[in-house]
C-alpha cells in the first residue's frame, strides 16, 4: 500500500514563498512519476505540476509557470513544490499525487495515489 503524506502547507503572504514536501512510502517510489494538484474551496481540483520518474522532465499549468518548481528526490521518497511569488489566487488544498506509469501527465484519471492534501492560504 502507498501513502503520501503532504506538509509545509500554511499562510503567506502575497509575494512571499512556500515550499511543501510530499513524503511517500510503500511500493517503489523511483520508479513512478508524481504530480501536484491544487483544489480552490467551491472549485475543482486542477493539475499545477508533474515530473516523471528520473526528475528529468517537468510539466507545469500556465497559472504557475515561472513560479512554481516540482523538484524530487528518489533516495528521500519525496518530491517538493516550491512556490514562489504566491498571489491569493494560489490560495488552495494542495495535493500530491503518484502514477503507475513512468512519465509525467496532467490528467487526474492518470494518478493513482493521492495525499490528504496540504492547505496554502495567500494574504493579500
Amino acid at each position: 500500500q502507498v501513502q503520501l503524506v503532504e506538509s509545509g502547507g500554511g499562510l503567506v503572504q502575497a509575494g512571499g514563498s512556500l515550499r511543501l514536501s510530499c513524503a511517500r512510502s510503500g511500493r517503489t517510489f523511483s520508479s513512478a512519476a508524481m504530480g501536484w494538484f491544487r483544489q480552490a474551496p467551491g472549485e475543482e481540483r486542477v493539475f499545477v505540476a508533474s515530473i516523471n520518474w528520473r526528475g528529468g522532465m517537468t510539466d507545469y499549468a500556465d497559472s504557475v509557470k515561472g513560479r512554481f518548481t516540482i523538484s524530487r528526490d528518489n533516495a528521500k521518497n519525496t518530491v517538493y513544490l516550491q512556490m514562489n511569488s504566491l498571489k491569493p489566487e494560489d490560495t488552495a488544498v494542495y495535493s500530491c499525487a503518484a502514477r503507475l506509469e513512468l512519465g509525467i501527465a496532467r490528467r487526474i484519471n492518470d494518478y493513482y495515489y493521492w495525499g490528504q492534501g496540504t492547505q496554502v492560504t495567500v494574504s493579500s
